[in-house]
């Protein structure tokens, strides 16, 4: 049995319930009636779930209510609910804001659903926000950093008067649209993470700018950067971008980041001959292509897509960090001219056996957690690497051996940590 504890009384759940007293309150009215019928005592826990989230502001205003909710989980709500003005009940609606705008993906909208979200990732809050007046916000004619960070803002503007700034940022606001940044003409930095952008426009006069991260918006399309030579690292992080377009111009590129988009082709990425890393994980990628320009690549990152085939690497000499856990990879090939991989991560896939990586004598770090290996041979494909510190090899079958721990000593007398954990001398 599962026990949640509200004020210091204990209330039995069924053991196939997770729940934590302040998960009650964000929970559905559906699910909340669920765990209230499985309960041995519904109406006394009722009363004193009220009582809880009556004494706690913040849960009060995540609660999901109304009067309906009274009467349709118990009569025991009615009476204290019925002093609640109508005002205060349409306060207290969950917003719904933060529904995820990650991939797409069916398997993210159940995790979103069932409370399983990442804790990193930012949240909506549980009530509407209302911008602020610019006017309200003091700003410094002489600043060359600006930091606006949450301050509640829906529009750019007013900001005429930062002709000394060199980086701006206005993360976690409420801003729809960008506009109103012409004059910034010696911005270097611009920082619009986590609003509720919908297109890339209005940043032509911006030549000066170096970085620009638009992550955690609405974006579907990569567009509107012709004028941004300058540019040496582009953040699009968590949109809703399902194509990689339009950078033929940003030949100085260093970092692309389009992890957590809806792209399903590695496509249009020949003029980018600067770029040294590009991040591509979370996305709905079936094949390894289209990269054979980029030789300066150091660190590639395709996790969690579908590839099944490791190929297409051949020209990327320069690669240092490679990255494809949580594809669908069944065998270690193609990493012949990746000479320089200092790390391979190549965890949770299907892959049975590890070969054709004795080459890789510079290898750091070697992932290959939650496959199928089963023969401990395996690791002599590891004994060229001299400078390898990190292996992950648990949860496949090798683990179940007692010994599992001092057998990777023995084999691989170089390395530091194993999984998670150190190696005492």
């Amino acid at each position: 049995m599962m026990v949640v504890v509200l004020s210091g009384d204990t209330w039995d759940l069924p053991s196939t319930l997770y729940v934590r007293p302040r998960a009650l309150c964000g929970c559905s009215l559906t699910r909340l009636s669920t765990i209230v019928t499985q309960l041995k005592q519904p109406e006394a826990f009722l009363k004193k779930f009220l009582e809880w989230i009556s004494s706690d502001l913040l849960c009060l205003k995540a609660v999901t209510t109304s009067i309906g909710l009274a009467e349709r989980l118990s009569g025991v709500f009615t009476r204290n609910m019925a002093s609640v003005s109508i005002g205060e009940l349409q306060e207290m609606e969950v917003d719904r804001r933060g529904e995820s705008e990650e991939s797409g993906d069916d398997e993210t909208r159940r995790k979103s659903i069932n409370g399983d979200v990442d804790p990193s990732q930012p949240t909506g809050t549980s009530k509407e926000e209302s911008p602020v007046d610019m006017d309200t916000i003091t700003l410094d004619p002489e600043e060359e950093d600006v930091d606006l960070v949450h301050c509640r803002i829906g529009k750019i503007e007013g900001l005429e008067v930062l002709q000394k700034a060199k980086t701006l940022s206005l993360r976690q606001n409420l801003i729809k649209k960008i506009e109103n940044l012409e004059s910034l003409s010696a911005l270097q930095e611009l920082d619009l993470y986590d609003n509720q952008i919908r297109k890339l426009e209005n940043l032509s006069n911006l030549k000066e700018l170096e970085l620009l991260d638009v992550s955690f918006n609405i974006l579907r399309k990569v567009e509107n950067l012709e004028e941004l030579t300058k540019l040496k690292k582009l953040f699009l992080v968590h949109n809703k971008v399902t194509a990689i377009s339009n950078l033929d111009h940003l030949t100085g590129l260093e970092m692309l980041e389009l992890g957590s988009n809806r792209i399903r082709v590695i496509e249009n990425l020949d003029a980018l001959s600067s770029l040294q890393s590009l991040f591509l994980g979370t996305n709905k990628i079936t094949k390894l292509q289209n990269l054979d320009s980029l030789h300066n690549l150091t660190v590639l990152s395709i996790q969690s897509n579908r590839i099944t085939k490791i190929e297409g690497l051949q020209n990327l000499v320069n690669l240092k960090e490679l990255y494809l856990s949580h594809n669908g990879v069944e065998v270690i090939e193609g990493l012949e001219n990746n000479k320089k991989l200092t790390t391979l991560d190549v965890a949770a896939n299907r892959v049975k056996k590890i070969e054709n990586v004795s080459h890789l004598t510079e290898l750091q770090e070697f992932w290959m957690n939650d496959n199928q290996i089963d023969n401990w041979s395996d690791l002599d494909e590891l004994k060229n690497a001299k400078s390898l510190e990190t292996v992950y090899l648990e949860r496949n079958p090798l683990q179940k051996d007692p010994q599992y721990r001092r057998k990777i000593m023995l084999a691989l007398p170089s390395v530091r940590q194993i999984d998670a954990t150190f190696i005492r001398f």
